[in-house]
């Protein structure tokens, strides 16, 4: 058969928009390879492209309508089928990776090129924990890069449960970080085995009157504000939101923080590449980063899942299991 099922979108919109059919299952060409998707996840970068809340992200996903139907940005799977120039792969090998520029995981089959965000996934792992690997994390190790912190100094991770902030608490208690985690009460215990050095639960106290100054303070949420955060950081200390902030004023407050300097805002673009995959892979075979799951979800259930994510409740990840 030359067709799959697949969760496809074709208006931008709510979770409603999203519709199973069959659709043509893709070929892979000369250096790409098909995978049979057993488990895909369900997050903010799906949530984002197939809402188009943020209208420039339609210069990337079609201005009018999308211009990818299946979206589903991570994947873990099996090769079934490998282009006649592939060498890294081969029939058979269990596979996880990443790709925010096709997507493709919300189906049966998709098709990766050799050189993407594409690795074999680490021995003893199942496909729904090899799954929610590289999103999160991904965003997180760009944006800890992007403000240089360097081992033994502080950093303040607001937003600590999801799949970006519970990524980059590990990420930097692995670079020898000391972490301060604001959190809700149900997660305290969870974010202190991840390697928070402190946690504050934001319930019950205001994470703003701590006496810490920190080089860096990262909204892994998007929901405080340079303007609430900027007391709490050292003299030369920066800010950075996975949010463009209300009216967008982490991009204007990244741009006017270049000619200013000191306390400043980053809004850094992330970029994919290959060997940070690797590198995520060798941190999950060392024990040093394993992806927090929440639940998963059937691919028939694609809209709840989706409808569950957008309540920004989630702890950690959503998890899609595709094959029967």
């Amino acid at each position: 058969m030359n067709t799959m099922k697949a969760a496809v979108h074709y208006r931008y919109g709510p979770p409603e928009v999203i519709n199973i059919r069959q659709v043509s299952r893709p070929n892979p060409k000369d250096h790409e390879l098909m995978v049979k998707v057993h488990c895909s996840t369900v997050n903010r970068t799906d949530c984002g492209f197939r809402s188009a809340e943020y209208f420039v992200s339609r210069f990337w996903s079609g201005l009018f309508k999308p211009n990818r139907p299946i979206l589903g940005c991570e994947f873990a799977g099996v090769v079934v089928e490998t282009g006649p120039s592939v060498t890294d792969f081969k029939k058979g090998d269990r596979v996880f990776g990443y790709d925010d520029q096709r997507f493709g995981g919300h189906a049966e089959y998709l098709v990766i090129g050799e050189q993407g965000m594409i690795a074999h996934i680490p021995e003893g792992l199942s496909f729904e924990e090899a799954a929610p690997i590289t999103e999160g994390a991904h965003y997180a190790l760009n944006i800890i890069r992007a403000s240089k912190i360097k081992a033994g100094e502080q950093a303040l991770v607001y937003g600590a449960t999801g799949a970006i902030g519970s990524a980059a608490v590990q990420l930097l208690k692995q670079m020898s970080v000391r972490v301060t985690a604001v959190c809700n009460t149900k997660n305290v215990s969870l974010v202190s085995s991840l390697g928070a050095e402190k946690v504050i639960d934001y319930q019950t106290e205001d994470f703003t009157k701590t006496p810490d100054r920190f080089p860096f303070i990262f909204d892994a949420v998007g929901k405080s504000s340079f303007g609430r955060c900027k007391r709490l950081l050292t003299a030369d200390g920066v800010y950075v939101s996975t949010e463009l902030g209300k009216g967008g004023e982490n991009v204007f407050l990244a741009i006017i923080g270049k000619l200013r300097g000191r306390k400043r805002v980053l809004f850094p673009i992330p970029e994919n590449k290959r060997e940070d995959i690797v590198y995520l892979k060798e941190l999950v075979e060392a024990g040093a980063f394993k992806p927090v799951i929440d639940r998963n979800y059937s691919l028939d259930q694609i809209v709840e899942a989706y409808t569950f994510v957008e309540t920004a409740q989630k702890t950690g990840n959503v998890v899609l299991l595709v094959a029967d």
